[in-house]
């Protein structure tokens, strides 16, 4: 009994103002119409292409909303450790609560909500980064993953390359939905490398793949033996480079720059030397790197991957 008679206990306006005060964090720190830009990148570096930016936007929103979460936790806990500890004067046993259906309730439904909110954005985001209907690419480069480090072979028509990359037997092993996109007469040229290969401009290991700034490039991953992984570190995009199963995925690089790449798939005892480097450059320069493959006598393609009957290579028939 409080003084004036009343059984209100004195800690009730302190626990009101302190869930106000939980509930006031909890708003501000989801409801803010931020942009990507309003937040730190949270590990992230900075994006260099047109769709990066939604990558990195949904990495944000889920640390921010696992911050929201873990406040609304923490603060649960401390307001039960403070408000709830044992009394000095007091040695009775508390009221036992067994059952309390709305609260059972709400840790049920509350963590439907928040995953089936986070599942939303994946989905949506992910539809709109491996979708290959949205905008036709202007380049073509097929990634070769193998035991221990990368080829590319861009299907372009390049002076000084005859051929047809709708017809070349080394890329035998990738679908018909993807060589249907091929430019026609695409005697394309290659670059390959090996673990000991480096970039001649910064000295880092492996393979450089040029990319031109403002174009659409469709990068379609196959692999000669294992499952490795097509990591482009500045891009923020990373997908399975599969035996057997071609994967596609485009991106538009909107800054010039060597960047680093690797595979992100432990694919055996070597995996750490699967290096690679990314040059973006204008496509002025880009297309002079093309001619320079060819009169280095780099024409044509290296075998793309495993060989494969018609029937499973074409297996999936999703249309671009």
């Amino acid at each position: 009994m409080s003084p004036n008679g009343s059984d209100r206990s004195p800690r009730r306006p302190m626990r009101r103002k302190l869930l106000q005060a939980l509930t006031a964090g909890l708003v501000l720190a989801t409801a803010t119409g931020c942009t990507y830009k309003d937040f730190p990148r949270l590990g992230m570096p900075t994006p260099t292409t047109e769709e990066a930016p939604r990558i990195l936007s949904l990495w944000q929103g889920s640390w921010a909303a696992a911050l929201a979460t873990g406040v609304l936790v923490w603060g649960l806990i401390l307001w039960s450790i403070i408000f709830h500890r044992r009394s000095r004067t007091k040695v009775e046993v508390p009221r036992q609560t067994r059952y309390n259906m709305p609260i059972e309730a709400l840790y049920t439904v509350v963590p439907i909500i928040i995953i089936s909110v986070l599942f939303y954005f994946t989905a949506r985001d992910e539809s709109k980064l491996l979708s290959l209907t949205d905008k036709k690419p202007d380049v073509t480069v097929n990634v070769v993953g193998f035991q221990w480090s990368w080829g590319f072979n861009y299907i372009e028509n390049v002076p000084g390359s005859t051929g047809d990359a709708k017809s070349d037997k080394n890329l035998a092993a990738i679908p018909d939905r993807f060589l249907k996109e091929f430019p026609a007469n695409a005697g394309g040229v290659y670059d390959v490398g090996t673990p000991g290969t480096r970039n001649p401009q910064t000295g880092n290991p492996g393979p450089t793949l040029w990319l031109p700034k403002g174009k659409t490039v469709r990068f379609i991953l196959t692999s000669r033996d294992v499952i490795h992984s097509f990591w482009v570190v500045p891009f923020l995009m990373k997908q399975d480079v599969i035996p057997g199963h071609t994967n596609a995925f485009q991106v538009t690089p909107n800054r010039e720059g060597t960047f680093l790449g690797k595979c992100a798939e432990l694919c055996g005892v070597d995996h750490s030397r699967m290096l690679f480097n990314v040059k973006v450059v204008s496509p002025q320069r880009y297309e002079q790197h093309l001619k320079d493959l060819a009169k280095k006598g780099q024409t044509g393609y290296i075998p793309a991957g495993i060989a494969q009957t018609s029937h499973e290579k074409n297996r999936e028939t999703n249309n671009l």
